[in-house]
């Protein structure tokens, strides 16, 4: 029964694409601004972030409205006169044309934080290729998947286009999403380890997100106030939810107490070192698991939780003051909480080995951020770390997956690149979503001499063999 219900989705999932697959770009762009601008009003933004909220219980319902709004704007920003149909790349001197095609139907295992905004993120760029999407998800958000694809339905519907572009499971879970894998031509994977293993492990070419603990340094050129704020923010946002919230902080010891000022006046609580050992038993249980009970509640709750007498009102987020870094400390690790761990640091390459070894144990490839106006401290910890970003002077939270403040395309998949098990090291854009059939043309390239290639081996062992040299150029004696 599994199997029948998936293979119906897919055959009417392929049978839509089939109906878009020689679209023209007009009709293309017609049809995701129909879909965008369908999530994007106000009032449908609303009602389904309400209801990701309502299902869920993460995150904020004002951040979700926020966040879905953003995203939407954001993607279609970036998709905005993108040529996805016919001739993309021309190359007169090489001869070559690239042509790109749709991949077919891509199946999308998708998470149960910022659920609506998730699949819109994913399905807008999907459909600017041409390609079908059936949704797989997580089971805690079933219900405003199902609802936010009934919205993108209606709007193909509204324009004249095969609704089964896109679609959802009814029924989701490990069974039928390990068949969708199967089945479909490309699995885009945001969600937990399990779900990311299972889709590089269903034998269909993959791209996933990675596990997010972005650490973030202060030095002592930094301007402490504008870095306190941007921290805040961004560890509270949504509650801490997304991958890319700030979790770890290292300061510079010699700005650590003005710094944690600026924290506070900011709307932080700064726990001390009772309320810190409360509160990682509260996240973590005690036996090293995340809570799943208090995950993505606000500050206020988590405080109460854990016996907290906040110090500021509003506060929206909690730092853990820790003396050392501790890779066996579960504070190091991703939280999914509006707690932020505080660290002082003495010498800046120490930072940057913090850095290194945190995000390599929890969080290897994603993020981290730098607060500085040092560029040679910045290109330092860039060199030195092995991850995909680097965000200097903002956010992680915010700017990670695309922002209107900096150059990174908007996107629903934060993907880690080698370093996370990922098979992709920037964010996943429509650029993942095509396939290129490349034209070549015969041409006579400007060919490097063997001394040049060689350089000084050529010199000392190299003689010119001409007739020989120029039958290796020859492909007509191939």
């Amino acid at each position: 029964m599994v199997t029948h219900s998936v293979a119906a989705t897919l055959a009417r999932a392929r049978a839509a694409q089939a109906q878009a697959e020689h679209w023209s770009q007009d009709r293309v762009d017609a049809v995701v601004a129909a879909v965008g601008w369908r999530c994007y009003a106000p009032e449908q933004a609303r009602a389904l972030s309400t209801l990701a909220h309502d299902e869920t219980r993460l995150g904020d319902r004002e951040h979700l409205y926020t966040l879905h709004r953003r995203r939407v704007l954001g993607t279609l920003q970036d998709l905005h006169g993108v040529t996805t149909v016919g001739v993309v790349e021309d190359r007169p001197d090489l001869g070559v044309q690239k042509l790109a095609k749709p991949i077919g139907v891509i199946a999308v295992a998708s998470p149960s934080t910022a659920p609506c905004s998730g699949v819109i993120g994913n399905a807008l760029p999907m459909l600017k290729t041409r390609n079908a999407v059936v949704f797989s998800p997580n089971p805690s958000a079933r219900i405003s998947v199902l609802r936010t694809v009934e919205v993108m339905r209606a709007a193909l519907a509204q324009v004249g286009a095969p609704v089964d572009l896109v679609q959802c499971l009814e029924h989701s879970n490990r069974e039928t999403a390990e068949a969708l894998m199967r089945a479909a031509d490309l699995v885009v994977a945001v969600g937990g380890g399990g779900t990311v293993t299972r889709a590089y492990m269903s034998g269909t070419p993959a791209i996933s997100a990675g596990v997010g603990n972005a650490t973030v340094v202060v030095d002592d050129s930094a301007d402490l106030r504008e870095a306190a704020t941007k921290i805040v923010h961004g560890g509270g946002f949504n509650n801490g939810t997304s991958c890319s919230s700030e979790s770890n902080v290292l300061v510079d010891a010699t700005v650590e107490v003005p710094f944690a000022a600026e924290l506070a006046r900011a709307g932080a609580h700064l726990c001390d070192e009772q309320e810190t050992a409360r509160l990682r038993t509260l996240l973590w249980n005690g036996d090293g698991r995340l809570n799943r009970d208090v995950i993505g509640r606000s500050a206020a709750t988590l405080a109460a939780e854990a016996k907290i007498q906040l110090s500021s009102d509003p506060t929206s987020v909690l730092i853990a003051r820790v003396p050392d870094v501790d890779l066996a400390d579960v504070l190091f690790t991703e939280k999914l909480a509006p707690v932020v761990t505080l660290t002082p640091y003495r010498h800046f390459d120490d930072a940057v080995a913090a850095v290194a070894a945190i995000t390599d144990a929890c969080g290897r490839g994603h993020s981290c951020g730098i607060h500085s106006h040092r560029p040679d401290r910045v290109a330092r910890l860039a060199e030195r770390v092995r991850l995909c970003r680097v965000m200097v002077n903002q956010s992680t939270a915010v700017g990670n997956s695309g922002s209107f403040e900096n150059g990174l395309p908007f996107t629903s998949t934060v993907a880690s690149g080698s370093w996370g098990g990922c098979a992709q090291s920037e964010n996943v854009t429509w650029r993942n979503f095509v396939n290129y059939t490349s034209v070549s043309r015969p041409v006579q390239r400007q060919l490097r001499t063997e001394e040049e290639l060689f350089g000084g081996h050529w010199s000392a062992h190299g003689r010119s063999v001409g007739p020989v040299c120029d039958a290796l150029y020859d492909d007509t004696l191939v």
